[in-house]
């Protein structure tokens, strides 16, 4: 699809990641933008439709599927980060992440399928992770989290296939964004993950590795776990 004339909706379109698609969207020539977040007075972006949304919650989701019935492009974007170990962690917290980034997610690909449908099939885009693929030590919730979500991408594909919408994952490593403002190492600008991911979009691409370090991860799950964890693994 293009990504000039469509008309888009994009989740967590208050901050980070998601405010650079909103924004570049409309660079891009997008005809209607629609910006979903929990609150729709933080949203800053000339020109964006503001929409009020909680991915938690399926009759907000519904509410949003009614006001947006024009849309052929889904950005899934929103996304948390609690921290939280599986084996001793707040269970409710575990919960949290999966309700954000698989039942949250599940829940806009139900409600939107029908609205892309008819809009001609349209394209569908979740935002995953390089910890897609693999857990680091304190954030094993949020890994679950994305894993399931890259295995809904999956198989939703397959699903949609039929209705001729394109689902396209998105796999990045650190971007400099709030959600990461504590992560002491290299991050990559977030317009730079919008642009390859609207540019793969338009080449209908099932799959967006964005940089080098989450295609070193995709490669290192052919190998031994041993491998890649090193010292990380005491036995």
């Amino acid at each position: 699809m293009k990504i000039s004339g469509s008309v888009a909706l994009v989740t967590g379109a208050g901050r980070g990641i998601g405010r650079q698609f909103a924004r570049l969207l409309l660079e891009q020539g997008a005809s209607k933008v629609y910006a979903a977040v929990r609150d729709p007075e933080s949203v800053d972006i000339p020109g964006v439709e503001t929409l009020r949304l909680d991915i938690t919650d399926p009759a907000s989701i519904r509410a949003a599927a009614a006001v947006a019935g024009d849309v052929d492009l889904l950005i899934n974007n929103a996304g948390i980060t609690t921290s939280t170990s599986l084996v001793t962690g707040d269970l409710d917290k575990i919960r949290l992440e999966m309700d954000t980034h698989f039942y949250g997610t599940l829940g806009m690909i139900r409600a939107f399928a029908p609205v892309l449908a008819a809009n001609g099939g349209g394209a569908i885009v979740n935002v995953l992770s390089a910890l897609s693929w693999f857990s680091v030590d304190g954030a094993g919730a949020y890994s679950t989290a994305k894993a399931a979500e890259w295995s809904l991408t999956n198989g939703v594909r397959l699903e949609l296939a039929q209705q001729n919408t394109l689902v396209t994952g998105v796999h990045l490593g650190a971007a400099d964004t709030r959600m990461m403002a504590d992560y002491d190492g290299p991050k990559i600008d977030p317009a730079d993950v919008v642009r390859a991911t609207l540019d793969g979009v338009e080449k209908a691409e099932l799959e967006v590795v964005v940089d080098e370090w989450s295609a070193t991860v995709k490669a290192s799950l052919a190998h031994d776990p041993r491998e890649f964890y090193g010292p990380s693994l005491s036995n």
